[in-house]
């Protein structure tokens, strides 16, 4: 497109047009697939501002892309991808002390952790891809992993996001209380606009009987679908809640949708006991099993997982799997694997014996 030429001429990073690379981001771990009309890939916050004012200009669609590892088709579509996992992927702060860390959202999980581990933290929500994707990601998916009972959802580790809204604009959503909120929504910018808007939403009894309503029960930490309006209501500026008001937790899980983060602020846990269990219990049906679930859970497993028959049989004609079968007594229906962490082994056994 000749209105792209125009964008090159502003950034030093190349904005891709030709076929090929079009092809590589057309898809990404799902079965979507839509052609892109060019893939930008900044070399810092300052190349990103300026891709987004010239898309806001030319109102061009701009698609945030980290590793590519969604299932759903997030990152497809016919816009401008923007790739920031080339080159937004630095450790900006690593602060020992209060246990927080600042990244680029092209900062990839694992490698963040290995970064941390001589200071004896890490970041505890995890995917299954966490050797390869991306923090940004992780805030846009919500992400988590089997541990979630115990380090929550990206959303739940997420202080603060520094981002670039639609018009190019640059914002941090933190933390507020009710006279920093009210001093926001007196901005006679983009940003004062979105916390005014977001006030009249919420000050309106009807809207949050509504959210109350329709919403996933708040007991229910694995949500990852539609705008999270419902964990902004309870705090000090909409409720007698102490809590303090955080746009981050919407922006946790709106897939890049709100806001282009350029870093983020996340919380971090010491690392986990060194020792580690698995409990394989073997059920004959599938309603016994989550009858069981309910009963574990209240002994603060770190992760549970379900195998079914249909996974059992398979790893019978796997070489490699039909070793590891060694754990299997008969023929269950299903097996629920509880994982337990803890200092030593004799505690690990004692939580099983109390399950």
């Amino acid at each position: 497109m000749e209105i792209l030429s125009d964008l090159q001429k502003q950034i030093a990073s190349p904005v891709a047009t030709d076929r090929a690379t079009r092809v590589l981001y057309a898809t990404d771990a799902s079965a979507y697939r839509e052609m892109p009309m060019a893939v930008a890939k900044p070399k810092d916050k300052n190349e990103l501002q300026k891709i987004i004012k010239f898309a806001h200009a030319h109102k061009l669609p701009i698609i945030p892309r980290g590793a590519g590892t969604s299932l759903a088709g997030q990152v497809v579509g016919s816009g401008l991808v923007v790739d920031i996992s080339k080159h937004l992927n630095k450790i900006i702060e690593i602060n020992e002390k209060e246990r927080y860390v600042w990244v680029e959202p092209g900062v990839v999980r694992d490698e963040l952790n290995i970064a941390l581990k001589p200071y004896g933290l890490f970041f505890g929500p995890e995917t299954s891809t966490s050797n390869r994707c991306t923090l940004g990601g992780m805030l846009g998916n919500n992400a988590c992993g089997a541990h979630l009972p115990v380090y929550g959802t990206t959303r739940h580790q997420t202080l603060a996001v520094k981002a670039f809204l639609s018009d190019g604009s640059e914002v941090e959503f933190k933390e507020l209380d009710a006279e920093e909120f009210s001093q926001k929504c007196q901005l006679d910018t983009l940003e004062g606009e979105i916390y005014r808007n977001i006030r009249n939403i919420l000050s309106d009894k009807e809207n949050i009987e509504a959210i109350r309503g329709e919403y996933p029960h708040p007991d229910i930490p694995r949500r990852n679908n539609g705008y999270a309006l419902d964990l902004l209501i309870d705090n000090e500026v909409f409720s007698e809640r102490k809590e303090k008001f955080n746009f981050s937790k919407l922006i946790a899980g709106s897939e890049g949708t709100l806001a282009f983060a350029y870093a983020i602020k996340l919380n971090l846990h010491p690392l986990p006991p060194k020792h580690v269990g698995l409990h394989c219990i073997h059920f004959h049906s599938l309603r016994e099993s989550l009858e069981a679930n309910i009963h574990i859970l209240k002994h603060k497993p770190s992760a549970v997982e379900m195998m079914d028959r249909t996974i059992l049989e398979l790893t019978k004609g796997n070489i490699e799997q039909n070793k590891n079968r060694f754990f299997v007594e008969g023929n269950p229906e299903i097996i629920l694997i509880a994982e337990y962490n803890a200092d030593t082994l004799e505690e690990i056994k004692e939580k099983a014996r109390k399950v």
